[in-house]
């Protein structure tokens, strides 16, 4: 909802030990909307690929009910392999993902991760005994980088589909894990990913380390697909889809300036209206934000959901603002029971969601109009 992709697109995950860029990966793959997963393991270790291979065949794909690992190839190549293979790797992945893009099919590669294959690019350049660049990478590493990203996109295929006179659509879509050493965004490998992905989901170690997943930064993440999707948002999404994304953006946005203030003199310095609006954008990081990839229901969200939980939480807000602006302490508010409800909506499925969701909001209504009239 804050930073989509579109088919075609690319995005990049950058973030340092342990933030999640592997989970990331791995969950995007599961439940993207895409025919096929080209999935390409480039020096990571062993044991995640491992994982990879013993845990798709488990899973079902909800597109066709098959097995997860019908629709996915993976290209392996761990941490002690050759750096020649490791090079060879990412051009593997995106020509098989080609293949099938080509047929007509929606296919999504997973580059894990492009760090690695650019310490290979430097190794055998190394070796070559050719002229080093920034940090000792290849001169020419923009230009391999940026090569291998403008192979994405969605094309006009051969033929027609069956039974029809319409042309085939084929995409490509890559998502490549960055790995820069101890999480410095100024490195030549993010900062050149950077200049040539449409989308950056930046993964923060400070929320990783607050086991808030995924650690994506909402500060530093963006994408630049959002301005071309919106017409395709006011045809497919429920009603108020950008409006209520606004909304939250600025909501986190004033999150992030009273924070500095909180720091330096403390919350009492902040007036009753400023620190609702704390507990709202904390509510909105936990409930909407925080997914947890090992629940049902709530590593995925269709998008009805999706609104849904940040429409409720927003709501929730606006009407202890109005319940503020009616003199009832900010304290009584937030100890109602209700808020706990709206919380642990997140954890219901996606079937017969929106009904559940119009009941805790006439519920959170009738709650603060009795607390108004004790």
């Amino acid at each position: 909802m804050l930073f989509p992709i579109a088919k075609g697109g690319s995005a990049i995950v950058p973030g340092g030990f342990g933030t999640g860029k592997t989970v990331v990966e791995q969950s995007i793959s599961k439940y993207c909307d895409a025919q096929v997963i080209v999935y390409v393991g480039c020096g990571e270790r062993g044991n995640e690929m491992a994982e990879v291979l013993t845990e798709f065949p488990h899973l079902v794909d909800p597109n066709t009910g098959d097995s997860l690992m019908n629709r996915t190839i993976l290209v392996v190549n761990t941490s002690n392999m050759p750096v020649a293979a490791r090079d060879a790797s990412v051009y593997t992945g995106i020509t098989l993902a080609e293949y099938y893009r080509d047929q007509g099919y929606d296919v999504a590669l997973m580059a894990d991760s492009t760090s690695r294959w650019a310490e290979a690019l430097r190794e055998i350049s190394s070796r070559l005994e050719e002229m080093p660049g920034e940090e000792g990478y290849p001169t020419y590493l923009s230009e391999r980088i940026a090569a291998f990203y403008e192979r994405c996109g969605q094309v006009i295929c051969l033929g027609s589909e069956a039974g029809t006179d319409k042309p085939r659509l084929g995409s490509l879509s890559a998502v490549g894990a960055v790995s820069p050493p101890g999480g410095d965004y100024s490195e030549p490998v993010t900062q050149t990913s950077m200049r040539v992905s449409g989308a950056v989901w930046a993964l923060d170690a400070s929320l990783a380390y607050s086991r808030h997943y995924p650690s994506i930064n909402w500060n530093v993440s963006y994408s630049l697909y959002f301005d071309g999707l919106k017409s395709w948002f006011d045809d497919h999404a429920p009603t108020g889809w950008i409006a209520r994304r606004q909304e939250a953006m600025t909501l986190l946005q004033k999150d992030t300036e009273l924070q500095a203030i909180v720091q330096l003199v403390g919350p009492d310095a902040l007036q009753d209206h400023e620190r609702l609006v704390l507990e709202a954008a904390s509510m909105i990081k936990t409930v909407f934000l925080q997914q947890s990839a090992f629940s049902d229901h709530d590593a995925y969200s269709a998008i009805e959901k999706t609104l849904g939980i940040l429409d409720l939480l927003l709501i929730f807000f606006e009407e202890c603002e109005g319940a503020l602006r009616r003199e009832i302490p900010l304290a009584h508010i937030m100890a109602l029971p209700i808020r706990e409800e709206v919380a642990r909506l997140r954890d219901e499925p996606n079937e017969g969601f929106t009904a559940k969701k119009d009941a805790l909001v006439e519920r959170v209504r009738q709650t603060l109009g009795e607390l108004q009239a004790r």
